[in-house]
């Protein structure tokens, strides 16, 4: 039985997820977005951040794969389904860690989602063919629906991708080979593509049109406006005795 969540008023607090290539200033913009705020979301680094470092299980099976990817910034190891889930199961991680502070109402914020695994994962099955690249990014957001909520709210920060490799190179202290730049510049435009897609829950900031500051401001209100009418959130592989992992209420059985 599908469980559709039920449009009544929750209590917990937005799940908002950010995403784009590296170099497109998600971190920085976000940060700038919720330095003013009392109430300051929950902030979740995003993989690169937390690869070497950070214990537990979710640290672990991200150590793995980045010994298994050799490096590489894109955790490619040369079997991308395998990667896919993988990085789902950390995603899967995450949310059982932030459960307590969105059922207190907090807003918690992801550094990259389950949206940078479907493009990562999808242009390695499918290079130099976009349209099958988004199909099967598609059917992979479909199947990481059935581990885990998808966010409430995704922001994409997209921007020229040539400008976005020159700042990543300049923030991490390297030269992308023209391999790993080509595989930013296709990854920018399937992120578009699969935003165009689900127009309810992206919102595209677009910083070839908007300065920081607006672009700032823009994403502050955004996580604003996503702590509104918000629906309970269901394990997706529960059945109808399936209650709200926040709030505690049951599915509505007409909706079920």
């Amino acid at each position: 039985m599908t469980i559709t969540p039920v449009r009544h008023t929750c209590t917990r607090g937005p799940l908002i997820s950010t995403e784009g290539i590296n170099g497109v200033g998600k971190t920085y913009l976000t940060n700038r977005a919720v330095d003013p705020l009392d109430d300051k979301p929950l902030m979740l680094d995003e993989f690169s951040e937390w690869a070497n470092g950070r214990p537990g299980l979710g640290g672990a099976l991200l150590r793995a794969l980045y010994e298994a990817s050799a490096g590489d910034p894109f955790l490619r190891g040369g079997t991308p389904m395998a990667e896919a889930l993988l990085l789902m199961a950390v995603k899967r991680h995450d949310l059982d860690t932030v459960i307590p502070p969105l059922s207190s109402g907090r807003a918690v914020i992801e550094g990259r989602s389950v949206d940078s695994t479907a493009v990562c994962q999808a242009l390695q099955l499918h290079p130099g063919d976009p349209d099958a690249a988004l199909a099967t990014a598609l059917e992979l957001l479909a199947l990481a629906a059935s581990f885990r909520p998808l966010p409430d709210l995704t922001i994409l920060v997209t921007d020229d991708s040539a400008k976005a490799v020159e700042r990543a190179q300049h923030r991490d202290h390297c030269v992308f080979t023209s391999e790993q730049a080509a595989f930013m510049r296709e990854a920018c435009a399937l992120y578009e593509q699969l935003a165009a897609t689900d127009p309810a829950r992206y919102r595209v900031l677009d910083r070839r049109r908007i300065g920081e500051h607006q672009a700032a401001e823009q994403i502050r209100a955004w996580i604003h406006d996503a702590s509104t009418n918000l629906c309970c959130l269901y394990e997706p592989w529960q059945g109808p005795e399936a209650r709200c992992m926040c709030c505690g209420k049951p599915v509505d059985p007409v909706t079920a």
